[in-house]
C-alpha cells in the first residue's frame, strides 16, 4: 500500500499546476517557505489510504484479501484523524470507480496510486494519480478529493490533464489511446461526480502549453500574476509583494460618478476585491505569529484574547446542581439529529430506501457568484408573462 503521508512533490507539481501555469514566478518563490501540513490535509491523507485499500481489495482480491482489508482498516481506525463518515465517503468513491470500470466494453486494466513520469513536459516532473483505467482506445483518470471547502471541476483541470499526459506516456505502447476521460470525486461537497472528456490530440496540445509554462517558471522570464485561485494555496501568498501590490491598488479604481456607483462599476469593484479580504486575514494571522515569536510588527502587538469558562468535572458539577434542588430535566435538552447527520449514521443507500420519499429539498439562499458559474441565474423580478399566468 502507498505511504500517502510521505509522498514527495516536484518543484513544479501537477497538483500546483493551476498556480504555476498562471503565476509562473510563484514556483520558485514559494520554495523559500516550508510545506506545512494542516489537520485537514492529514485527514485527507487518511481518507486516501482508506480509499486505496478498498480499491485494491475490489480489483485485486486474490492478492489483497478480505482479511488484509479488515486488518488495514482496523489499523487506520487507530489514527486520531479517523471518523466514521470517512467510510461512507470512500464507499462513494469506490462505487463510482466500479460503475466506471463496468462501463467499458471489456475489462479494463487498472492501476491504483500510480506514480507517473512527467519529465517530457516538466523538468524532473512526476506525480501520483489516484486511479488509472485503460480499455481499448480509452484512458480514464479518476481523482479522489476529500476536501470540503473548494469545489473542483474536472473540466480542463490542469492537474488531471497532466496526470493523463503521464498515463499516456506510460501506456501508449500498449493501448492505442484516442479518448481521454477525467473525473473528480469530491463526496463531501457534492454527490455529483465532475467529469470531462477530450481527445488525445487536445491533451497533447495542452502538453505543449505545460512545457512552455514549466520552462518559463524555472527561468528569470517568469512573471507574477496574482489571482484569487492562483494565490489560494501558494506558500508565499501572505508576504508576496505582487499580491500585496495588486490588493492595495483596489482603492485606485476611479468611478465615473462621484456620488453613486453604477452596476458596471460595482461589478468591477467586486472583481478587483475578490482576494482582498482573504489576503488581509492571512496577513493578520501571519503578523500575530510573528508577534508571538517575539518579533515586532509596526503598530501592532499580541495580547491574550477573551477567555471562556468550562467545568472542571461536568458530571460532578451536574450532580451538585441536582442535589441543590434543580430538576434534572431542566439541565438537559433532547432533540433529533439533523437530516444530514442521520444520513451519515444510516448510510446513503439505507437512508434513501427508508425515508427518501419523506425528504424535500428547500431552495437555497440566493448567492452572488461569477458569471462563469454553471448554475442558472435567478431573479425576484416579476415579468409580464409571470403576472399574466398568475392572473389566469
Amino acid at each position: 500500500m502507498t505511504d500517502h503521508s510521505s509522498r514527495s512533490h516536484a518543484v513544479l507539481s501537477a497538483s500546483g499546476a493551476h498556480r504555476w501555469m498562471t503565476c509562473t514566478a510563484s514556483a520558485l518563490l514559494e520554495q523559500q517557505f516550508p510545506d506545512t501540513t494542516s489537520d485537514a490535509a492529514k485527514e485527507g491523507t487518511l481518507a486516501h489510504e482508506l480509499a486505496e485499500i478498498k480499491l485494491r481489495h475490489y480489483f485485486f482480491t486474490l492478492d489483497f484479501t478480505k482479511r488484509k482489508l479488515n486488518a488495514a482498516v482496523k489499523k487506520l481506525k487507530e489514527d486520531s484523524y479517523w471518523n466514521s463518515e470517512m467510510d461512507g465517503y470512500t464507499d462513494d468513491y469506490l462505487d463510482y470507480i466500479k460503475e466506471n470500470a463496468l462501463a467499458f466494453s471489456s475489462k479494463p486494466f487498472v492501476s491504483i496510486e500510480k506514480r507517473v513520469d512527467l519529465s517530457t513536459w516538466i523538468p524532473d516532473g512526476f506525480g501520483t494519480a489516484d486511479c488509472i483505467m485503460l480499455s481499448g482506445n480509452t484512458l480514464s483518470v479518476v481523482d479522489f478529493k476529500y476536501g470540503k471547502g473548494v469545489p473542483i471541476t474536472a473540466e480542463k483541470n490542469p492537474q488531471m490533464m497532466i496526470y493523463a499526459l503521464g498515463a499516456w506516456a506510460e501506456y501508449k505502447f500498449l493501448y492505442p489511446i484516442e479518448h481521454v476521460h477525467l473525473a473528480i470525486v469530491q463526496p463531501r461537497i457534492s454527490s455529483e461526480v465532475s467529469e470531462w472528456a477530450c481527445t488525445i490530440d487536445e491533451l497533447l496540445e495542452f502538453g505543449e502549453q505545460v512545457k512552455a509554462k514549466a520552462r518559463e517558471a524555472l527561468t528569470e522570464e517568469s512573471v507574477f500574476t496574482p489571482s484569487e485561485d492562483a494565490c489560494r494555496f501558494c506558500r508565499a501568498r501572505t508576504v508576496c509583494r505582487a499580491r500585496a501590490d495588486k490588493n492595495t491598488k483596489f482603492g485606485a479604481f476611479t468611478a465615473t460618478d462621484p456620488k453613486i456607483l453604477s452596476n458596471t462599476e460595482i461589478g468591477k469593484y467586486l472583481a478587483l476585491g475578490e482576494d482582498v479580504a482573504r489576503w488581509l486575514k492571512e496577513l493578520q494571522d501571519y503578523a500575530l505569529s510573528k508577534c508571538l515569536a517575539g518579533e515586532k510588527i509596526a503598530g501592532y502587538k499580541a495580547v491574550e484574547g477573551r477567555g471562556s469558562r468550562d467545568w472542571v468535572d461536568v458530571d460532578k458539577a451536574l450532580s451538585a446542581i441536582k442535589e441543590s434542588g434543580v430538576p434534572e430535566e431542566l439541565l438537559y435538552e433532547r432533540k433529533p439529529l439533523s437530516l444530514a447527520q442521520i444520513e451519515k449514521l444510516m448510510g446513503k443507500k439505507e437512508f434513501e430506501s427508508c425515508v427518501g420519499d419523506m425528504v424535500i429539498k428547500n431552495p437555497g439562499k440566493p448567492a452572488l457568484v461569477k458569471s462563469s458559474d454553471k448554475r442558472q441565474a435567478i431573479t425576484t423580478k416579476i415579468t409580464a408573462k409571470m403576472a399574466f399566468n398568475e392572473e389566469e
